[in-house]
């Protein structure tokens, strides 16, 4: 059994300016996103132009969407009161949901900004997303937050955390890490690598992600949300449940029109 190592949330200070691990996360998320978007320019047949228009709106709909997503889905009664605190994202506390649909808005202006087909963008976007994901499910571990259910105590990585209690858990956020981040990358990257029917790309994400983040909350203790406490279904599985369905919709659609075309 192990114990979470409390690291210090603040990575460095300059002066009275503190930087934290979980915004350097989130800046290691966009910079990924950079690279790797980079390297399939020309490949896609987009411009720098395009690319730059998109990383700018993509980083405003992860941060207003994610902290929304967060208010509303998980915690409204707290920051209904305390509204200054929806403000302090360096402390933790953004809804990959809420994220999703900032970016899904972001693409939709992408789209008509530059007069592209709406799932050329989203399936250029989609194999970039995971290893942002898994950079915020590190900065979750680092802030010690989001910690899994209670475990077997003669579980190896079974981790007590102190800001929950001191039973060991679930290390949670590095299953996530794991799954929605490295394993979905992988997956998405390699599928992406050949030409694919339009949708087929971001419906693989949307499966992908529903499907590891609903399994992962069965380790992850449940958050409150606005439908209350649950253990038989978690809000991450409720919110990923549309994701599921609407992936498995857009495959069928992608498929059934390649093979008519």
């Amino acid at each position: 059994m192990l114990l979470h190592p409390a690291f210090d949330p603040v990575a460095f200070s300059l002066g009275s300016f503190s930087v934290h691990w979980y915004g350097l996360m989130y800046l290691f998320a966009f910079c990924q996103f950079w690279v790797l978007g980079r390297l399939r320019l020309t490949r896609a047949g987009w411009s720098r132009e395009a690319f730059d228009d998109l990383l700018f709106y993509g980083i405003l709909g992860v941060i207003v969407g994610g902290r929304l997503g967060e208010v509303l889905f998980y915690d409204p009664a707290y920051y209904m009161a305390n509204p200054l605190e929806i403000f302090a994202v360096w402390k933790g506390g953004m809804s990959f949901h809420g994220g999703f649909l900032g970016v899904l808005a972001a693409l939709t202006w992408q789209a008509r900004k530059h007069r592209q087909p709406w799932l050329t963008v989203a399936d250029f976007v989609a194999p970039l997303v995971p290893l942002g994901l898994l950079a915020g499910r590190i900065g979750n571990f680092i802030n010690g937050e989001l910690w899994g259910r209670v475990a077997d105590a003669a579980l190896p990585w079974a981790m007590i955390f102190p800001r929950a209690d001191l039973l060991p858990r679930h290390p949670s956020q590095l299953y996530q890490a794991a799954l929605e981040g490295l394993l979905l990358f992988l997956i998405l990257w390699r599928y992406s690598s050949k030409p694919r029917p339009p949708g087929a790309i971001s419906a693989l994400f949307l499966l992908g992600y529903g499907l590891f983040r609903a399994f992962a909350e069965f380790f992850r203790e449940p958050d409150t949300g606005v439908f209350g406490f649950s253990y038989t279904v978690s809000m991450g599985q409720w919110l990923s449940i549309p994701m599921i369905l609407g992936g498995l919709a857009l495959y069928l659609w992608a498929a059934r029109r390649a093979a008519s075309g």
